[in-house]
């Protein structure tokens, strides 16, 4: 599944950031070796790793974990919706209001990577079952404008952005 095309989507720093692949890029090709470094990053990470953040008040990679586990549940929802024909506008959400309210720095750290892996399989298998008319099928998420395809890229896209973070800020 290749990138969506600029009308697919808001003209948002965030989805501008975060859908910067190469047209050739295969979206599932991309979500898998992504699942493949998340879990590679996280299977062994000590206790006092999984606590670890890098600033007062900024997220551990506990927390950080949650968050991406949270957030593909969310824009998976989203294509689910709008692939049926959702006509309503799907509502945003407050990524720190939910972090604070999931208290995933008090869960089992390998229960919420077994979430992230099945969060992944659940999206792949939903993600597979589209047919080209549902990956074309555009719906409004956020107040915006966005079709299915842009969504889903959205999910690689915010991983790969944190990707980064953890590359950068973490030392991972």
């Amino acid at each position: 599944m290749f990138p969506p095309a600029s009308y697919e989507y808001p003209k948002t720093r965030y989805f501008a950031e975060y859908l910067n692949f190469e047209s050739t890029e295969n979206l599932f090709d991309v979500l898998d070796n992504q699942s493949k470094i998340i879990q590679s990053l996280y299977q062994n990470l000590s206790p006092d790793k999984w606590a670890y953040a890098y600033a007062p008040e900024k997220w551990t990679l506990q927390q950080l974990l949650g968050h991406l586990v949270d957030t593909e549940r969310i824009l998976s929802y989203r294509t689910l919706c709008i692939s049926r024909g959702e006509q309503q506008s799907l509502p945003g959400f407050d990524e720190n209001t939910y972090l604070e309210n999931a208290h995933y720095e008090n869960q089992n750290p390998d229960l919420i990577l077994q979430q992230y892996q099945l969060t992944r399989q659940a999206t792949t298998a939903l993600f597979q079952s589209f047919s080209p008319e549902q990956w074309n099928t555009m719906g409004t998420a956020n107040g915006n404008s966005v079709s299915v395809r842009a969504i889903s890229w959205m999910i690689a896209g915010h991983e790969k952005h944190h990707l980064g973070i953890m590359k950068e800020r973490y030392s991972m």
